[in-house]
């Protein structure tokens, strides 16, 4: 049996680096689904062990959050924010500093996936209507919407895990995050200028395009004064899953908008992947316990240096995805070690720029891209990628280890 359940395991995870299993239709969320249903089948947990595996507190937040995102694309606040960095731009390089560091601070505060779903179809057409070639701007928009929910516990799941485990709060989270965040962006302009000529121009735009603007002020208005309330409650120090679900609570409560449509906005999805994992991560731990002590020493070396773990949930990250590295690694990090919370959040997070599979935003981006008879391919993807995370990965190793750097390790 146990030799059945490592090979469940194992099937698991290559489903989840990969996206999918040969000659079957199924997604992260099935994978992660089937893997739990099939362990407790096989005696490797307990009905009661694999509920209990799942933290209520992220599952609670990213739900929240979600539904908050969706009241504010509904009101059209995301529209309303990405038209406004373009008429204010002016120029091709312009419009490549605002929608980046446009982009980045919006992923800051809401889930990074929601902000490259609603500006990836905007961003195809300002690009036509001007006439720039878009790929350099679609390149800017994925990795900013990585880069910029790095700086947040609120900006993307692997960050909303690390806060639930951790304890960090919210706004020391942010003042060690923010400045890996803003030298990413920095550098992501850099070498979209450096790869991509046409965009370093400074040359005025004949005339701003004009594109239909679509808002509903009575939805904008709640949407806005919600959301600002509940940021107001992050800073102030509230438990974040409790602040989140009563914002969606409040936005819930309307008269204009049929419940279905929030509740369509909401990735059910990525909730049953969230539960699964939690759940594989569950069933690993026992089996490590049972059987495989090598494997646990492997893992928790892995994580017993600064620069080991940056290293190794950078690679985890591209090999099984981030949300399940930061669940692997996140046993082995004891609470009180916040530098070793916040590698593991930078790792997981920038390394999602290096390849077109590292990231949600990624796959956003080229599929809207191929849907308007524009390829990125996998190569060009990899020539930005690749520097970008090896820079960012670099720069945010010294700014955490720093003070670290000649202190034992961290276990």
């Amino acid at each position: 049996m146990q030799g059945l359940s490592w090979l469940v395991l194992g099937l698991s995870y290559v489903g989840l680096g990969l996206g999918s299993l040969p000659r079957l239709r199924m997604n992260r969320a099935t994978i992660a689904l089937v893997g739990s249903a099939l362990l407790i089948g096989l005696g490797t947990l307990s009905l009661r062990q694999a509920w209990e595996a799942i933290d209520p507190t992220t599952i609670v937040f990213l739900l929240s959050m979600m539904v908050v995102n969706a009241s504010l694309s509904y009101g059209g606040a995301f529209q309303l924010a990405l038209l406004g960095l373009i008429r204010v731009s002016r120029s091709p390089f312009g419009l490549l500093i605002m929608l980046v560091f446009g982009s980045g601070l919006l992923s800051a505060f809401l889930l990074n996936d929601t902000l490259a779903l609603v500006f990836t179809p905007l961003t195809l057409q300002v690009t036509t209507v001007l006439g720039l070639n878009p790929i350099p701007y679609l390149l800017g928009l994925a990795a900013a919407t990585n880069l910029g929910s790095v700086a947040t516990l609120s900006g993307n799941p692997q960050n909303i895990l690390i806060g639930s485990f951790s304890g960090i709060g919210y706004l020391e989270f942010a003042a060690q995050m923010t400045p890996i965040a803003v030298v990413g962006l920095l550098l992501e302009v850099g070498l979209l200028w450096l790869y991509y000529p046409e965009v370093r121009s400074l040359k005025p735009f004949a005339q701003v395009p004009w594109l239909p603007l679509r808002l509903y002020p009575p939805l904008l208005r709640k949407s806005v004064v919600i959301t600002g309330g509940l940021f107001v409650a992050f800073v102030a120090g509230l438990p974040l899953a409790e602040s989140a679900l009563v914002a969606a609570a409040l936005l819930l409560i309307t008269r204009r908008l049929k419940p279905e449509r929030f509740l369509e906005q909401v990735d059910w999805n990525l909730l049953v992947m969230f539960s699964g994992l939690f759940i594989l991560t569950r069933a690993t731990r026992e089996l490590v316990t049972v059987w495989g002590m090598g494997l646990g020493s492997l893992a928790e070396s892995l994580a017993g240096s600064p620069l080991a773990l940056l290293s190794s949930v950078a690679v985890l990250s591209n090999l099984i995805s981030n949300v399940p590295a930061v669940l692997l690694l996140q046993s082995f990090l004891p609470r009180q070690e916040t530098t070793a919370w916040l590698l593991l959040a930078a790792g997981s997070t920038l390394a999602g720029n290096l390849t077109l599979f590292g990231a949600v935003a990624n796959l956003i981006t080229v599929e809207a891209a191929a849907k308007k008879g524009y390829v990125l391919s996998f190569g060009e993807h990899l020539r930005f990628g690749l520097p970008l995370t090896l820079l960012t990965l670099g720069f945010s190793g010294l700014w955490l280890c720093q003070p670290f750097l000649s202190s034992p390790p961290l276990r």
